[in-house]
């Protein structure tokens, strides 16, 4: 399954449509968090969330509409600037918007047993679920333009003492396989101490 394409797409709708939507309702919220199936805003003001289902987009009052282009996507949960937004189609694959969607999901659980009480994200710019401890990052991404696949990374915001550990492409830090994400940062960690 090419993930690539979807997560783009998904990317591209989380950037432009749902976390504006976040800061619409709420004058400066920008993060999400994973949701059934997808991501979205945390409960809005309003009542309900806004956001993303397999390849539906989900409005406050919880109906749900198949997106086709950002425009129609930001139309349909009320964003005012929809119309400045792409009208171009978005071509989605259900399977791939369903693996992102566990990838989002796992990560947000490891995270929680990783740092119990830690301020979890889902960061639209990056696209990535993570946390800020000690002055590190860590967290998963669904992948990005050098990394086909989802990877868990650690990024410290000062530079890391010398050793293989810090592996990261791109930038300083170390990133292994998503699903080993916990051994990553818990090795990280007791390298940064």
């Amino acid at each position: 399954m090419d993930l690539v394409p979807t997560r783009r797409a998904l990317h591209a709708l989380a950037e432009q449509v749902i976390s504006p939507l976040r800061v619409q309702a709420t004058g400066n919220e920008i993060a999400l968090q994973p949701r059934p199936g997808g991501f979205g805003t945390p409960e809005l003001p309003g009542g309900g969330w806004v956001g993303v289902s397999g390849t539906d987009v989900v409005r406050a009052d919880g109906a749900q509409g198949a997106i086709t282009s950002l425009r129609a996507a930001a139309a349909f949960v009320g964003l005012h600037s929809a119309q400045a937004l792409s009208d171009e189609p978005v071509t989605l694959d259900l399977g791939a918007a369903l693996e992102l969607a566990r990838v989002w999901e796992r990560a947000w659980a490891d995270l929680e047993a990783f740092a119990p009480g830690a301020e979890i994200h889902l960061w639209p710019e990056h696209f990535d679920v993570a946390i800020e401890l000690e002055e590190v990052t860590y967290g998963v991404s669904p992948g990005d333009d050098r990394h086909a696949e989802p990877y868990a990374y650690v990024a410290p915001w000062n530079p890391p003492p010398p050793g293989e550990l810090w592996n990261a492409t791109g930038f300083t830090g170390a990133e292994g396989p998503a699903a080993e994400a916990p051994a990553l940062w818990r090795a990280a960690r007791a390298a940064l101490r």
